[in-house]
């Protein structure tokens, strides 16, 4: 069994050579998703709240390229370049997950591509 490259017109195109997602064995994998303008790919939001909330909207994009939805998450992992901006991450995240949240860990790292606050990627289910 092959993997299949999972590719969404709707989210930001890959800026280095790596797919949006896979699918493989039932399970979508994500790549590290940073909050970039699909139409543009400039780098959106000045906050950890507004730049959380345009990544999950551009991981859900993809999934639905996948015909997978957020609820089918299973594990997600967050990168922040803060930690102290956790409970305006959190706020956000927890809009989008209401119920039955996925596994997540959440990690400090000193610097992430263009400039961003935060990064995620996601492991889905079909």
């Amino acid at each position: 069994m092959s993997n299949k490259i999972i590719l969404s017109p709707k989210a930001p195109k890959p800026i280095g050579p790596y797919s949006q997602a896979v699918e493989a064995h039932g399970f979508i994998f994500t790549s590290g998703t940073i909050p970039l303008d699909a139409v543009t790919g400039e780098l959106i939001g000045g906050d950890v709240k507004t730049q959380t909330e345009v990544v999950l909207k551009n991981i859900e994009a993809v999934l639905a390229a996948a015909k997978v939805e957020l609820k089918h998450i299973v594990k997600t992992t967050v990168y922040m370049t803060d930690l102290t901006y956790f409970a305006e991450m959190n706020e956000a995240y927890a809009a989008f997950f209401k119920e039955n949240p996925p596994a997540r860990t959440a990690v400090q790292v000193s610097g992430l591509p263009k400039g961003a606050l935060i990064e995620i990627e996601a492991v889905a289910r079909k």
